[in-house]
């Protein structure tokens, strides 16, 4: 039984000394226990560079400083320790628990580290509701409701949606527009809903629906298959035609869904892994089984400074994917990986430990699962050749970029600037961030843009150089190398003057506009100089300008998508909302008696008192709200 990480017979020890750079690992050792435990690794700047856990802590540790046979990384990463933390555990699967929760509540720069953190899209199904609905979901799953997946991406999901909604119809709209449709939407006409908003299904038959895409959602087509025969048949007997010819649409819209599943239905829920290695990039692929039935892949590109093996690698990255409560729920029965893995028990017990139930942790297997990884391996393999392709060619056009511009130091970070608004409505700025390997996407920031005439873009991007630069005086961030800003000689003026105002002249200021044609490809770009704004001119197939449109359009897309949702939100916001004592059921009745809030404004105030609960008094606020704002 495992004990929690608070039991008193853990420990923890530091040494520490005076020189940093001459870490006494000898006096160190001398006195470190051989029980299992987790190490814990701190530079001169107190600073945790790397976790780690072990069976045998002396031995493991002091593998760290042998004579000869390490890598040139982890040479590089010992000259750093300065002093280094040891907990003893009571067995090696609580020392592999509480060496994730380390890693995960440090970072360390030497530690396998997953970038994508995002959670995984579900399918909901509401279960309170006479009519329930399904939807995508991502986030808790504390909700009342049943959840489908995880599946690997949202277009995966949405995929699966759009499926769903052809072949058993079963409604998918928000609740809000459920309750106040008087006529079926235009997802009825095209029979892609039933429209039990208006009552043209019973929810005796609408349940069948539920449960038929309750038995596909779970993997169980087969069993799907055959109920649908035997219901055609006894609508065909019936002389039900209709009813009959409906499920025979439905029966063969099955078979064919079935005959594009790439791999064979076998087996229920697995995850199959597999990795590939080549310095210094990663790739491990996984494939997703729910059901029997193969719902997607997904390739992640972790940054492992210290992986010398493939094997070492899926050992780092099982440990930091699954053992965590948020991904509990998310473990699916069999995890499947290729070759040996030195630490299978170790990972299987904390598997079952975090998930509260048994977990299988296969390698080495036969048949239609062997299929399964070595089409993980082959996909990890091309995935891999065609990031490593990516970052190289990214990085040729940031030296391509800076022999353009003629930049001295060299070119490490660029940060771009964007507006974006609708007739200087809710007006959004972004900032997003590249370096010699791509986008830097947890870098990225949206500027919410207040106090200005709208429509002013030129002190827009005043406002949003000089919150960044502020932010960056007080240390957050990293200083760019080039500061890209989407516009002509008005916005490059505002940013050299933020510049000065931060005493930042080792900043590169180059403006990119789109010119006279703002076609792609004739962009112009100026460059601040010394003597003014030099106007720079790339041809259309350098490598230069096609990161720079790329790195424009980034920030274009991202100001664009924040600004939509700001003015999204704010025109969720009804009037009505704004009244005293108007509370949610008022609203709603109002809403439904009139119609909308259009014809709220027009009715007068009789009108509203035959609304049930509007007063003569209440509907007098209500008409004079409405007509003086």
């Amino acid at each position: 039984m495992l004990m929690p990480f608070w039991w008193p017979r853990w420990f923890s020890k530091r040494m520490s000394t005076d020189e940093p750079k001459k870490f006494d690992h000898k006096n160190f050792l001398a006195t470190l226990t051989r029980r299992p435990g987790v190490y814990r690794m701190i530079d001169a700047k107190g600073g945790v560079i790397y976790v780690g856990k072990a069976r045998n802590l002396k031995n493991r540790v002091g593998s760290y400083f042998r004579a000869s046979g390490l890598a040139s990384k982890t040479m590089a990463m010992v000259e750093k320790i300065a002093a280094i933390e040891v907990t003893v555990t009571g067995s090696d699967t609580e020392a592999l628990l509480l060496e994730q929760s380390l890693i995960k509540d440090n970072r360390p720069a030497y530690n396998i580290q997953l970038r994508d953190d995002k959670s995984y899209p579900y399918i909901l199904l509401t279960d309170a509701d006479t009519y329930p609905r399904l939807s995508f979901y991502r986030g808790s799953r504390k909700r009342k409701a049943r959840f489908f997946g995880p599946y690997p991406s949202a277009h995966a999901t949405r995929e699966t949606l759009q499926v769903l909604q052809k072949v058993f119809r079963v409604r998918q709209c928000e609740d809000s527009y459920f309750s106040n449709r008087s006529r079926p939407c235009l997802q009825y006409q095209i029979k892609r809903c039933t429209a039990p908003c208006v009552d043209l299904i019973g929810p005796d038959e609408y349940a069948k629906d539920v449960r038929y895409s309750t038995l596909f959602l779970e993997g169980k087509s087969d069993q799907l298959t055959k109920e649908l025969t035997l219901n055609m048949e006894a609508a065909a007997e019936q002389e039900d035609f209709e009813a009959a010819a409906i499920l025979r649409d439905q029966i063969i819209d099955l078979r064919r869904i079935q005959e594009q599943q790439f791999v064979a239905n076998h087996g229920n829920d697995a995850d199959i892994l597999a990795a590939e290695l080549e310095q210094p990039y990663v790739c491990v692929h996984i494939i997703y089984v729910r059901g029997g039935r193969v719902i997607g892949s997904k390739a992640f590109y972790p940054r492992f400074k210290l992986a010398e093996t493939a094997a070492e690698v899926l050992n780092a990255f099982i440990s930091q994917n699954y053992l965590t409560d948020e991904k509990a729920t998310t473990i699916p029965t069999e995890v499947i990986v290729p070759g040996n893995l030195e630490e299978a028990e170790e990972l299987q017990a904390a598997l079952c430990y975090v998930a509260k139930r048994k977990i299988k942790l296969s390698q080495r297997v036969r048949g239609y699962r062997a299929k399964w990884v070595q089409l993980a391996t082959t996909n990890a393999s091309q995935s891999l050749k065609a990031h490593i392709s990516d970052k190289q060619n990214i990085l040729k056009r940031f030296r391509d970029l800076q022999n353009s511009i003629n930049l001295k130091s060299q070119l490490l970070r660029v940060e771009c600037f964007d507006i974006s608004h609708t007739s200087g409505e809710s007006t959004v700025a972004s900032c997003v961030v590249f370096d010699d390997t791509g986008a830097v996407k947890a870098d990225y920031r949206r500027f919410n843009i207040t106090d200005i005439t709208p429509g002013d873009d030129f002190a827009a991007m005043e406002q949003v150089l000089d919150r960044r630069f502020t932010r960056l005086s007080k240390g957050e961030g990293k200083v760019p190398d080039i500061l890209l800003i989407d516009g002509g000689k008005g916005q490059l003026t505002q940013a050299k003057r933020v510049l000065e105002k931060f005493q930042l002249p080792e900043i590169c200021l180059l403006g990119i506009a789109k010119g006279i044609s703002r076609r792609a490809g004739q962009e112009t770009l100026f460059l601040d100089t010394e003597h003014g704004y030099q106007e720079i001119v790339l041809a259309t197939d350098s490598p230069a300008l096609h990161l720079l449109q790329q790195i424009r359009d980034e920030a274009h897309r991202f100001a664009i998508t924040g600004h939509r949702q700001r003015r999204g939100k704010a025109k969720k916001h009804s009037l009505l909302e704004q009244i005293p004592g108007l509370g949610p059921k008022r609203r709603r009745d109002l809403l439904k008696h009139f119609g909308g809030q259009q014809e709220i404004k027009k009715a007068s105030e009789a009108e509203m008192t035959k609304v049930s609960g509007i007063s003569k008094k209440l509907a007098e606020n209500i008409y004079a709200y409405l007509h003086n704002n």
